[in-house]
């Protein structure tokens, strides 16, 4: 069976289940919006489970009807606007990113000082 011959109602089921598991992950990552506040950096699992959804619904988004029911049309709106909703937090998850990478190089670099230091330490006695 074709794509193209998937019953509506299981597109709009398919939807439902994609727009529980988008609204799972965003809320996982639901970044403050007090100033005070940095946003925890989205872990791998969260970026994964994004990513795997997008590329989920991708597939069918490219095999739909042109015929769709009111219930699917109400599913593609909603994910429409949780796409929407991601776009608008990739900036603070970007940032996030940006600041943690910064923070494990800094680690780094203190690790390898110590470790120089205990070497040269350890060439002096």
């Amino acid at each position: 069976m074709t794509d193209c011959l998937i019953p509506s109602a299981d597109l709009t089921h398919g939807f439902q289940e994609t727009n529980r598991r988008l609204r799972f992950w965003l809320e996982s990552l639901a970044l403050s919006n007090d100033a005070d506040v940095r946003p925890r950096p989205a872990n791998p699992q969260q970026m994964s489970g994004l990513l795997s959804e997008l590329m989920r619904a991708g597939v069918t988004l490219r095999s739909l009807p042109p015929n769709r029911n009111l219930a699917l049309q109400k599913e593609l709106n909603e994910y429409r606007e949780l796409v929407e909703r991601l776009r608008d937090m990739l900036p603070a998850i970007h940032e996030g990113l940006l600041r943690e990478r910064a923070r494990l190089e800094d680690e780094r670099n203190r690790l390898v000082s110590a470790s120089q230091w205990a070497e040269a330490s350890r060439q002096t006695l």
